[in-house]
């Protein structure tokens, strides 16, 4: 068995699931739309802003926390970019589990 022709044949498989296509799919789509797309990139800048000072020990900024959370409230209105979150989301959670069974497999 050569480990990257697994490899290979495990991004193939992952490329072909459901929450690949379906993340793919909408990813496209918000990019195709500037709004949500720009309004997505902030929010998601602001959400690692906030969970950087978390990390650090920090009170995070109230600016930062209103516009998230301002952001949040818009991103809700726009079905689109509710779902490409909802498809991010769901692709993230595959992928942690492929890292999660590599990682059990090696002992870690």
């Amino acid at each position: 068995m050569n480990v990257y022709d697994e490899a290979h044949s495990l991004a193939k498989a992952i490329k072909e699931s459901g929450e690949f296509r379906e993340f793919d799919r909408m990813r496209k789509a918000i990019d195709a739309d500037k709004e949500s797309s720009d309004m997505l990139k902030e929010m998601q800048e602001l959400q690692m802003q906030l969970q950087a000072a978390q990390l650090a020990g920090q009170e995070p900024d109230k600016d930062i926390i209103g516009r998230f959370q301002t952001l949040s409230t818009m991103v809700a209105t726009k079905p689109a970019a509710a779902q490409y979150l909802q498809a991010q989301g769901a692709f993230m959670v595959m992928m942690n589990d492929v890292f999660a069974i590599i990682g059990d497999a090696m002992g870690m």
